[in-house]
């Protein structure tokens, strides 16, 4: 499981490398679809940053923290880390919906691979959890 959590924190970072990309370009991006699609919008809006630091920035590190959660085997904090992660994420897709009415493609992948992550990492938990009670009972 430790593997396929890496994987997809790795995933994260290319997509938020991608759209930290985005953040410092003034030209077309190639996630600029129409109206409601514009990854351009979205990351120069005065949400694309907290405390001057690229919300893209706070999700590299946030999922290369999660990778090196998974291979450290670290399940609880890896779960405590993933859901915050999770909430970060759905506040900002709350923004992009409510407040921006723009969708940023490259934001919709990220939500998606960090409620992946979480679920995983949950389940990858109440798996071990279980397995220690079985271990434990008197037979």
């Amino acid at each position: 499981m430790r593997y396929l959590i890496a994987f997809l924190a790795l995933a994260g970072v290319v997509v938020s490398a991608l759209a930290l990309q985005v953040h410092y370009s003034t030209a077309t991006e190639p996630c600029s679809i129409n109206e409601r699609w514009d990854c351009g919008i979205v990351n120069h809006s005065p949400f694309a940053e907290v405390g001057h630091i690229p919300v893209a920035t706070i999700g590299i590190l946030g999922y290369l923290v999660l990778g090196g959660l998974a291979f450290a085997r670290l399940r609880f904090v890896l779960v405590v880390a993933a859901f915050i992660g999770f909430c970060f994420a759905l506040r900002l897709t709350f923004i992009e919906e409510f407040a921006l009415q723009v969708w940023c493609l490259y934001c919709v992948t990220s939500q998606t691979i960090i409620a992946l992550i979480t679920l995983l990492s949950l389940g990858w938990l109440a798996a071990d959890h279980r397995r220690l009670r079985r271990a434990n009972s008197p037979q």
